[in-house]
């Protein structure tokens, strides 16, 4: 069953947002006619998926997994773009065909520009069923437990889920959403919180109900962080380097620089690695500026994050 509400504030998507499955997801118009295709899509029993919500810890997961499966190849992950030895499963839904033209136009000039965005407007289910089977396939989503194909947990494929501190997601959620033309949101931060902890507290709670299969891995963005050395091996400095944030700006496989180069990025707004660092465990509840500013909205978002989100009560 289809709803479509609407959410203000986001100038991309152009037709509208629908809610999807029992728990009511928000997703671009343009998932009722994807749906099927998404659902019907065949994992395969060595596919290794990282699922998370947006901004938790995500690309780090995505590169410590690859490094580890890749026999700690730093040099080659340097080399390839995350999002080609990555792929993102769905997120062709926020390119609305309008944005994908006002790209297109930008950057006619550019044919490696223009091979890029139509590159990244393909779908996932085409471009991994087109990984020889022989290769093992790498897959990120943001889809919650209840919206992946059902092959996924029918083959037992490695999955791998991360969640972090719900402060610190939403204002680097918020941010990402500023900063991609494909997302567009123009509003205040109060506002997307609002609509943020709607979904966090359905997606988080569905991955722990799962977490004691054997085949999914639940952990969180801070504890990931303080063990980093120690999941890489610390007798390994280059492998620890690579992974950390510092080296995140400016490694041009992991922040994004493709999608900036053909304008994906607004330029006015904060880059793809911005702290990155598990803030609200490091330096206490006060840290992130859009909490301090409204103290209000802080001691509303404490007391949800007690009431809704059982992993984060000791942050």
């Amino acid at each position: 069953m289809w709803k479509s509400p609407r959410m203000p504030n986001c100038s991309s998507e152009r037709n509208g947002f629908v809610q999807v499955g029992a728990e009511g997801y928000f997703f671009p118009n343009k998932f009722k006619d994807e749906a099927e295709k998404y659902y019907n899509f065949e994992a395969r029993p060595n596919d290794v998926w990282i699922v998370t919500v947006p901004r938790s810890g995500t690309t780090c997961r995505q590169e410590l997994i690859w490094l580890l499966d890749n026999g700690l190849d730093c040099e080659q992950a340097q080399r390839r773009p995350l999002t080609e030895r990555f792929p993102f499963f769905e997120f062709p839904l926020f390119m609305h065909s309008q944005v994908k033209a006002e790209l297109l136009e930008e950057n006619h000039e550019s044919a490696d520009a223009l091979e890029f965005i139509e590159k990244i407007s393909r779908p996932g289910y085409e471009v991994l069923s087109e990984v020889p089977s022989s290769q093992r396939r790498f897959i990120k989503t943001h889809f919650p437990f209840s919206l992946l194909p059902p092959s996924v947990l029918q083959n037992k494929c490695k999955i791998g889920y991360v969640a972090r501190n719900p402060k610190d997601v939403a204002v680097s959620y918020y941010h990402l959403n500023r900063l991609f033309r494909t997302q567009g949101y123009i509003g205040d931060f109060e506002r997307f919180w609002r609509y943020f902890q709607r979904g966090l507290t359905r997606h988080v709670n569905e991955a722990q109900n799962n977490c004691h299969l054997s085949n999914v891995l639940f952990l969180r963005y801070e504890d990931m962080l303080k063990d980093l050395a120690g999941t890489t091996d610390c007798r390994r400095p280059r492998q620890t380097t690579h992974l950390s944030i510092e080296n995140f700006r400016v490694n041009k496989s992991v922040n994004m620089h493709e999608m900036a180069s053909v304008g994906i990025l607004n330029k006015n707004e904060a880059g793809f690695v911005r702290r990155g660092g598990g803030e609200s465990a490091k330096n206490g509840p006060h840290t992130q500026m859009e909490f301090v500013d409204n103290p209000k909205l802080l001691k509303c978002a404490n007391e949800w994050i007690e009431q809704n989100v059982k992993c984060f009560k000791t942050i």
